[in-house]
């Protein structure tokens, strides 16, 4: 019996399992309210696979150039980094900067998308499993570990006085 899938099943695996990827990673996003969720990530992932498979096909009917591949890859993570731009928000000019773990996430939504396009199932599973250990888990270790260092935490520096806590607070009051 022979378990291999064929090319064609092959490819449909490999775009389900970047779609999958990116809603995943998407959930996290959505759970915390953020501006991207398991739609957006789940179709970049997708998206990014689809045109690698094609990529990949393309360059196998040319006997193996693998030019396209890479000018595909390349013009996928320039691309993707327009819709992280879009995600980046500042609650002030130069207070606050928001967005920037969603925006890093459409770049590994992206990425795996491509690595699961090029059939890298290890890479791919091993990118989202730390992608999701880094969403789920590297907050809690942050605030723990500048609460040890500093003897603080995001709460704590939100409270204490400061010019750049008093405009992040009200724009329009005078820093002391």
């Amino acid at each position: 019996m022979n378990l291999t899938p064929s090319p064609d099943t092959e490819t449909v695996l490999r775009i389900l399992a970047a779609m999958v990827a990116g809603m995943l990673l998407g959930l996290n996003r959505e759970l915390h309210g953020k501006p991207t969720g398991m739609r957006t990530l789940g179709l970049v992932g997708l998206s990014t696979a689809a045109v690698t498979c094609a990529a990949l096909a393309l360059d196998h009917e040319n006997h193996g150039l693998t030019a396209t591949v890479g000018n595909v890859m390349q013009g996928v993570l320039t691309g993707i980094g327009f819709l992280g731009a879009g995600v980046i928000l500042r609650d002030a000019p130069g207070i606050r900067v928001h967005g920037l773990t969603t925006a890093a996430t459409v770049l590994v939504a992206a990425a795996l998308g491509v690595v699961y396009g090029l059939g890298q199932w290890i890479i791919g599973t091993a990118g989202l499993a730390f992608a999701l250990f880094t969403l789920v888990f590297a907050g809690g270790i942050e605030h723990r570990l500048r609460r040890i260092v500093l003897g603080t935490d995001t709460a704590s520096e939100a409270e204490a006085p400061g010019p750049e806590t008093a405009r992040s607070k009200d724009a329009s009051a005078p820093v002391p």
